[in-house]
């Protein structure tokens, strides 16, 4: 049972279906899917998941931390696999990563040290940057900008806060951004900003602004680089979550997974479009280099 709210959301029910065919499930077979979509509607979650439940299926699945908080309140029973880019401890969706304890478990994308990381390697990779916009929602339960901050202070930067909290806030955001005269851009992943992605390079290429995301899809945008989690990797151990649960295995004996396998994804493009060569040493470190 597939519960998913946005257009992206389609390709990542995609990738699902085809590990899920891998392992031997087949839709119309074996494999009964029932496809629930918000249309971008936040507010029309709860329904859709208490409609889910009324189904009464084997497992939900979430895509997206948005989307996992309404199918843990519709049902405190049916199992729930879910990808967050969020903290599931913070949503509410588990005990802890370790011990789930509920009827929730599944794969979150989040790791905190990675938010020094990416701002070190946007210093590296354009060593004048001093004032960095952090592009956020302070909805979107995480922990990078406390980690950004404590990494601004050792690497000399100072990070102007851009809080876009719907997709209505972008306009006024890339105001503030012209107006406060940044010469970086550090992007968190989540909900609104994804479905931004285009939007969001097209003004940091526009205002010549290196740009720094959260995994592969910022920098193959035309973003300056991203660092991150291998997204393909996190959807397969979210789709064998779902194969040992169809099988037997309670959520509450399987920790939440975080991600364990980075990638460094530089576009040199880009860069020279923006009037940035990316030092050497950099590039050599690169698990990907857009030319």
């Amino acid at each position: 049972m597939l519960l998913y709210s946005t257009p992206q959301a389609e390709s990542q029910t995609e990738r699902v279906l085809i590990g899920l065919r891998e392992l031997g499930y087949i839709e119309g077979r074996n494999l009964v899917v029932s496809y629930h979509y918000a249309e971008g509607r936040p507010e029309r979650l709860p329904d859709l998941a208490a409609a889910l439940v009324r189904e009464s299926p084997d497992l939900l699945l979430a895509l997206g931390g948005d989307v996992a908080p309404h199918a843990a309140k519709a049902t405190s029973t049916i199992p729930i696999v879910f990808v967050s880019s969020a903290d599931p401890v913070q949503l509410g969706l588990a005990a802890s990563l370790a011990r789930p304890a509920g009827n929730a478990t599944g794969v979150t994308l989040l790791q905190d040290d990675l938010a020094s990381k990416r701002l070190e390697l946007l210093k590296e990779a354009v060593p004048h940057v001093s004032r960095v916009a952090f592009l956020w929602n302070p909805d979107h339960p995480d922990n990078e900008l406390r980690e950004a901050q404590r990494a601004a202070q050792s690497l000399d930067v100072r990070l102007h806060l851009a809080e876009m909290r719907s997709s209505g806030d972008l306009e006024s955001v890339f105001r503030a951004v012209t107006q406060a005269d940044c010469d970086g851009l550090y992007v968190v992943s989540s909900r609104h900003t994804a479905l931004n992605t285009r939007k969001i390079v097209d003004f940091a290429l526009k205002d010549r602004i290196p740009l720094a995301g959260g995994w592969g899809a910022w920098a193959r945008a035309g973003g300056l680089l991203s660092y991150g989690p291998n997204v393909d990797d996190m959807y397969r151990h979210a789709i064998d979550y779902t194969d040992k649960i169809l099988k037997g295995a309670k959520p509450a004996d399987l920790p939440i997974q975080q991600p364990t396998r980075f990638e460094l994804v530089i576009n040199a493009k880009a860069g020279k479009m923006i009037g940035i060569d990316i030092p050497p040493t950099l590039l050599a470190r690169a698990d990907e280099v857009i030319e």
